[in-house]
């Protein structure tokens, strides 16, 4: 489980929620930022969970304890109805290697921009 890195959408989260605020690596993408957790946030995350857990790694190799939903990291726009309607629901994504929720987090973060983005 310590190889798994973990993705926490920054731009979908609310603030003061959690009793010990997530750190985290934050990393600016087009159309927002998103910011990495570490395992041992995680796992203080996990004790008073606020947030849909992704598993987002193919091929599907298993879920770590209170995963909410797996979508493949290629196919989480098709399944973008599948994630909280809310804009500032938190979301964290995980897969093994960290590779495919960086790319499921930019994915997000581009879709939130377009989604979320004021009317002209």
């Amino acid at each position: 489980m310590k190889r798994f890195i973990l993705v926490l959408l920054s731009a979908l989260i609310i603030a003061g929620c959690q009793s010990k605020p997530v750190m985290g690596e934050s990393v600016n993408v087009v159309g927002g930022s998103y910011k990495n957790v570490t395992v041992n946030e995680l796992n203080e995350m996990l004790k008073n969970k606020d947030f849909v857990f992704v598993n987002v790694h193919i091929p599907f190799a298993g879920n770590i304890a209170d995963t909410d939903l797996s979508i493949p990291y290629d196919q989480i726009e098709q399944n973008f109805s599948q994630l909280p309607s809310d804009k500032n629901a938190k979301i964290v994504l995980y897969c093994r290697s960290g590779r495919m929720s960086t790319i499921a987090a930019e994915k997000l973060v581009s879709l939130q921009e377009i989604l979320f983005s004021p009317s002209e």
